[in-house]
């Protein structure tokens, strides 16, 4: 397998940046998602692959030159106000992904914050902030 350069890196990095969502075409590995699977690019990485979180709970990357993806249509956006930052996703799923990690590692009144979002966002809301 031939590595991208750095300025093909830069390129892909751009083209998918973190919170795109993306449908899964081809993938040759055993343990991979179906053809069809959905899912949120969560990085890039030097060899150009994307890391992903799979809908289906699957974490498989998609390596650069052997597997095959296609963007989706971005979603709605949607705002989160989190302690007064305010943050426009291009994908819910991508902020309830944010949200939920982030409830889950913490406690007290930042995970109530967080739960807080995290509801709204499950709601549908178009703004979801930490308050009550």
């Amino acid at each position: 397998m031939r590595f991208p350069s750095r300025e093909q890196v830069k390129q892909i990095r751009n083209e998918f940046p973190k919170g795109t969502r993306v449908e899964l075409v081809s993938m040759d590995d055993r343990q991979a998602p179906p053809p069809g699977t959905k899912g949120t690019v969560i990085g890039v990485d030097d060899t150009g692959s994307l890391l992903m979180r799979w809908d289906n709970g699957s974490g498989l990357n998609v390596v650069y030159g052997e597997d095959v993806v296609q963007k989706l249509k971005p979603e709605k956006t949607v705002k989160t106000i989190c302690y007064g930052e305010e943050q426009v996703w291009e994908s819910r799923r991508a902020a309830m992904d944010y949200f939920f990690d982030a409830m889950m590692g913490s406690d007290g009144s930042e995970k109530q914050r967080y739960t807080n979002v995290y509801t709204k966002l499950l709601m549908g809301w178009e703004v979801c902030s930490d308050d009550r």
